[in-house]
């Protein structure tokens, strides 16, 4: 088999992406420290056409040649606002009618395997702090709360690799292709 070479891939300019249809998901970052994470993110957000990123609190922003080194170019993309207090920012979303999802472990968190993302509804997907994870108080306001299941020593996931996999169930399920 040959690689495809990047004309074969036949992806939109940036002018077309944007005006392109986006999956009704929008990801919240809480105190997201790490721009190499950041820049993950925005990357993955691009590949499945999220329709936006909100960065919260210490989550920093682009410019930023950090967050560029791995969103390659996906911070010019994606759409993306900056809230400083993520409470505010996800109690925002609630009330235009987001179903919050936060990705953390916590007691009665919903398997992410069995959880089936309704087409037609706006969801946002809240992920924390590379080692505090969400915070409390934002856990206390999401609807639901999802968990990716793991069989190894450690107890979590790189906030970016958690992002990929998460998102890429709501794109099984909700994506626009």
């Amino acid at each position: 088999m040959e690689k495809k070479s990047i004309w074969d891939l036949g992806r939109a300019d940036i002018d077309h992406y944007r005006r392109q249809k986006k999956m009704r998901l929008t990801v919240v970052l809480d105190n997201v420290r790490s721009l190499n994470n950041i820049g993950a993110i925005f990357r993955t957000c691009d590949a499945f056409a999220v329709e936006r990123i909100v960065l919260c609190g210490i989550s920093q922003t682009p410019p930023s040649p950090e967050i560029h080194k791995t969103a390659l170019g996906a911070e010019e993309s994606v759409e993306w606002v900056y809230e400083p207090d993520t409470l505010a920012a996800i109690n925002r979303l609630q009330l235009e009618g987001y179903t919050l999802c936060c990705l953390e472990q916590v007691k009665g968190s919903e398997d992410l395997r069995d959880f089936a993302p309704q087409p037609g509804r706006r969801y946002a997907l809240v992920l924390g702090h590379e080692v505090k994870g969400v915070s409390q108080e934002v856990v206390d306001q999401c609807d639901i709360c999802l968990e990716i299941p793991q069989c190894g020593t450690k107890h979590s996931l790189n906030v970016s690799v958690s992002a990929g996999i998460a998102i890429w169930q709501f794109f099984k399920s909700i994506g626009n292709v």
